[in-house]
């Protein structure tokens, strides 16, 4: 039986701009289960980056409820919210937003400090996962000494570091060019394999085919959620080791 990882029940997010009121969702209802890899599409002001940041627990909604992993946090306070951020959901964005004066490792760090976990747990944790994205060899590496893909891949192991329920991805080939956005998206269908379930928001429909379900997002409100019936991957799950 399916585990639910994620459901939104009637949310809907309003802001006050000047005397209008902007309606960015309108009572969207999603069910994301364990392990499912799913795309979020929509073209400028459909909603989907007000839903992403519902989804990352960085905004909280005007009305509605958000189960995450079965805990209600659409009435959680900011502190609690921090809290769910940094255990639940690991965030992989366009910008890498990686520290510049840290090295790879530090950076991927960092989710352990917030969480608590002892200095010798976190070296050891952080290496471990910058070798599972291949950067063994650039741990002790800034940010300015790293190409555009490999602080992609910092930004991927820092998501991962702390086992979060959920990998959210926003837009995470959008400053790349074509040939590392290739290599990005391959790891991200590698954690796929590995069991991890992702939420990916792109405007780019090549890179939505790797999702195995595409939610289609217009003026507030889901347009479409259906199965991609042609899945574009770039790994055979059998030389994945899980």
């Amino acid at each position: 039986m399916a585990t639910e990882i994620i459901r939104l029940d009637k949310i809907s997010r309003h802001y006050h701009v000047g005397s209008e009121i902007v309606r960015a969702l309108q009572e969207v209802d999603i069910s994301i289960n364990k392990n499912e890899f799913v795309a979020m599409m929509g073209p400028s002001g459909s909603g989907k980056s007000t839903l992403m940041n519902m989804l990352g627990c960085l905004d909280t909604p005007t009305s509605g409820h958000y189960f995450l992993s079965g805990m209600d946090v659409s009435k959680m306070t900011d502190n609690e919210l921090a809290d769910v951020r940094n255990k639940e959901i690991g965030f992989i964005f366009q910008t890498f937003n990686l520290l510049p004066r840290s090295t790879a490792l530090e950076n991927v760090m960092l989710p352990l400090i917030y969480a608590g976990v002892p200095k010798h747990e976190r070296i050891r944790r952080a290496e471990e996962t910058l070798e599972s994205v291949q950067l063994a060899n650039r741990m002790h590496h800034r940010p300015n000494e790293l190409s555009g893909g490999q602080r992609q891949r910092v930004a991927v192991a820092r998501a991962l570091v702390n086992k979060p329920s959920l990998i959210l991805a926003d837009e995470p080939t959008g400053n790349l060019d074509s040939k590392t956005s290739v290599e990005i998206i391959t790891l991200l269908e590698e954690i796929h394999q590995m069991g991890n379930t992702i939420v990916l928001v792109t405007h780019e429909e090549d890179i939505a085919e790797h999702a195995h379900r595409i939610i289609r997002l217009r003026d507030g409100k889901v347009e479409a959620d259906s199965p991609n019936e042609n899945i574009i991957s770039f790994n055979k799950p059998e030389a994945v080791n899980v």
